[in-house]
């Protein structure tokens, strides 16, 4: 703007000379702040183009890291939705665990009673059987006594040790 100006008083300055009829001198003067006008203009003209180069490139890198940013938050935001994807798969998945624990533990509870009672049922049955074998064992005996007893009856007298009971029985026999 000041360049202008300048510019302004110089065009104002030569139609005076022109008018009044100067001498040199001073359209010399006046010709020389007019050179000097220009250079400034040059000048400051060469600066401003450097300042909007600047200013552009400027601009281009605060775009491409204003597209940067948008692409890092997209893959955010989908990087995000996956994430809550699993997290909901995850908590599916957590659902049917428990529902599956919950279901095993009632199985073994069931199994843990049945084998109470089979514990029971088998002690009950012990009781009970070891009552009976002494009786079957005598019995057995008695058994192979009399079974064996007829064969000896051609020995007089003679220890006899039953092989499947282990009973020993001494007899004297005549015929």
């Amino acid at each position: 703007m000041a360049a202008f100006r300048d510019i302004e008083e110089v065009s104002q300055g030569l139609l005076s000379l022109l008018g009044a009829n100067r001498a040199e001198a001073q359209q010399r003067r006046l010709l020389g702040r007019h050179e000097q006008v220009v250079e400034r203009l040059l000048e400051t003209q060469d600066s401003t183009e450097k300042q909007l180069r600047e200013i552009l490139t400027m601009e281009k890198e605060v775009a491409q890291s204003l597209l940067n940013s948008k692409e890092q938050v997209h893959q955010g935001g989908v990087a995000l939705q996956q994430l809550e994807a699993a997290l909901q798969e995850a908590g599916e998945e957590d659902t049917r665990l428990k529902a599956s624990l919950l279901q095993l533990t009632r199985e073994l509870e069931e199994l843990k009673e049945i084998e109470a009672d089979l514990e029971r049922q088998e002690k009950e049955v012990d009781e009970d059987t070891t009552v009976t074998i002494p009786s079957a064992v005598y019995v057995a005996q008695l058994y192979h006594q009399l079974l064996e007893w007829p064969q000896l009856g051609n020995q007089r007298e003679s220890t006899y040790l039953c092989q499947t009971c282990n009973f020993t029985s001494v007899t004297g026999w005549d015929k």
